[in-house]
């Protein structure tokens, strides 16, 4: 059953990879390159075809901005399949953004520290992957650079993100509250996604005026970071952003030291470092929930909500033992009930949680890989497992869909499968998972 598993993976990848040396997330639905997609992909790839994996990476990257920025969508293609595309993002309004691809003036989490040295694990550093990874790794670290200059407003080791897409986690019910302090326009547009997906999964049409009003802020101003900062009504520190911020931080480190010759750029890691440990542990932690929360910089507090991405700093060396202990308790007593596959990407005790809308409950192999490997750093084998094992069951059963209902008796469906089928990063990840067993 294994190699079989691994066998249907390798076929969802190989399907997915595109002529451009990339991998669509998703046919139809997600028809160009994604930022942190392309990260986990990579490392799917890295167990079977090498050239892929380092294809996957360098094309992305080569995608980077003069300013280091990396933008979350690279449009290589043109496509009547999805919206926004990149005429209405204009990313060429930014006078650094590159000029050889097109994309949005978005970001998505910096993942590909951790991806790089994870790719050198994968491949016992075989394959030339040492060289690829020195090729690349100043480009990851400009992209750090990038972040800490420009939208580090308070100094405080933590990075703003101006749109909830930049999060990853699209339309999460914490965003609900800022909508409510906006008032967009209602934007005429049509919408690509739920002719490929049924709308219920979806966001709505009138959270994509938000998604689009905001957009529209941004180009405004050309993208300009201290506009952004100074005028978006959305503005927010996000725990799994500089979560993923910091455990490439740490993977950087190691490499640099591994490779020899980098000492500035290895002292300027460490003091970006111990500035956002302290920052993530001291603003964004809550004792009283067991949780790291996201921050509303506009209304200068948490927001007292706890999801998957509250767990994601395990993944990095950030909490201490005491709150390791604390997130995992909370994830058990609110994510881990035994009629549920952990880790649900929203409480499901709360009356905001929908198990099969985007990212507003279902569970996502992506941040089940980031949580499989922090409880393992963090000795926490048994739920480890656990996270891993629900992930391998939900794909086994339902293949290699976008995300799933958390629910093991799902009463309004014949599967728990969500999202785009035969999605690139859950095939990539469950290779992965079942790789290194």
């Amino acid at each position: 059953m294994k190699e079989q598993l691994i066998d249907r993976a390798i076929k969802v990848l190989n399907n997915n990879f595109q002529d451009g040396g990339f991998t669509i997330p998703s046919k139809g639905l997600y028809p160009f390159q994604w930022k942190w997609d392309s990260g986990f992909i990579a490392l799917g790839f890295a167990h079977y075809d090498v050239d892929k994996a380092k294809s996957e990476i360098k094309t992305l990257l080569d995608a980077q901005w003069g300013n280091g920025f990396i933008p979350h969508i690279v449009f290589h293609n043109d496509s009547d399949t999805y919206f926004p595309g990149p005429d209405f993002h204009q990313s060429s309004l930014h006078p650094l953004a590159s000029k050889k691809y097109r994309s949005t003036g978005m970001t998505q989490p910096p993942v590909f520290g951790f991806v790089l040295e994870r790719l050198l694990e994968i491949t016992n550093d075989e394959h030339g992957m040492s060289a690829f990874v020195k090729e690349q790794i100043d480009k990851v670290f400009d992209n750090h650079k990038y972040f800490y200059d420009n939208r580090d407003i308070n100094n405080e080791g933590l990075v703003y993100i101006y749109h909830n897409w930049e999060s990853g986690t699209d339309n999460s019910p914490l965003w609900d509250d800022i909508w409510t302090t906006m008032n967009p326009p209602d934007y005429t547009f049509e919408r690509r996604d739920t002719s490929h997906v049924d709308a219920s999964q979806r966001p709505s049409k009138r959270e994509y005026d938000h998604y689009l009003y905001i957009i529209e802020i941004a180009k405004e101003h050309n993208y300009d970071d201290a506009k952004i900062a100074e005028l978006s009504p959305f503005l927010v520190l996000d725990p799994l952003f500089n979560a993923v911020l910091i455990k490439s931080n740490e993977s950087l480190i190691n490499l640099y030291e591994r490779f020899g010759g980098n000492q500035d750029k290895v002292d300027q890691l460490k003091k970006w470092q111990e500035k956002s440990i302290h920052g993530l542990n001291t603003k964004l932690y809550n004792e009283q929930l067991g949780a790291y929360l996201h921050y509303d910089l506009r209304s200068k507090q948490q927001l007292p909500y706890i999801c998957s991405s509250s767990f994601a700093p395990l993944y990095s060396n950030a909490p201490n033992g005491h709150i390791v202990k604390r997130l995992t308790e909370t994830m058990l007593e609110k994510f881990g009930d035994d009629g549920r596959y952990l880790c649900a990407s929203f409480d499901p005790t709360h009356d905001r949680f929908n198990p099969k809308k985007y990212w507003r409950g279902p569970v996502w192999i992506n941040m089940n890989w980031m949580l499989y490997q922090g409880l393992k750093k963090h000795g926490y084998y048994e739920l480890a497992e656990r996270v891993k094992s629900d992930s391998l069951e939900l794909i086994e059963k339902n293949g290699f869909f976008e995300y799933f209902d958390s629910r093991k008796v799902n009463p309004d469906a014949e599967h728990n499968g969500y999202g785009g089928n035969n999605f690139s990063w859950s095939a990539a990840l469950l290779i992965d998972f079942l790789k290194t067993e």
